[in-house]
């Protein structure tokens, strides 16, 4: 899968130096993937959660964090649309980031 953009999750362990192995490796795992539907994804991430159009939220570094994507399965591509913790994700509208 190619992800879009791996410079915001940069950003984000920057500045919350904690988020950077847990980011890290679910970049790793996400570009080595090959995602065909939700389903490929819920095999591997059990925990995450699907929003309407394509969104998927994922708990990152147990739980620490959240990251919302949306998903293109035909073209294989990921689009990072929020980091942050919990708290912050509370915050915002996942279905419109």
């Amino acid at each position: 899968m190619r992800i879009i953009a791996r410079r915001t999750l940069r950003e984000y362990w920057e500045r919350y130096p904690r988020a950077e192995q847990p980011l890290k490796a679910w970049f790793r795992e996400a570009a080595a993937s090959d995602w065909a539907s939700p389903e490929d994804v819920k095999r591997r991430y059990r925990h995450s959660s699907f929003l309407k159009g394509n969104r998927v939220v994922f708990n990152i570094g147990g739980n620490n964090y959240r990251l919302v994507v949306q998903i293109n399965y035909d073209f294989k591509i990921i689009y990072i649309r929020f980091v942050g913790s919990h708290a912050a994700y509370d915050k915002v509208d996942a279905e419109t980031v």
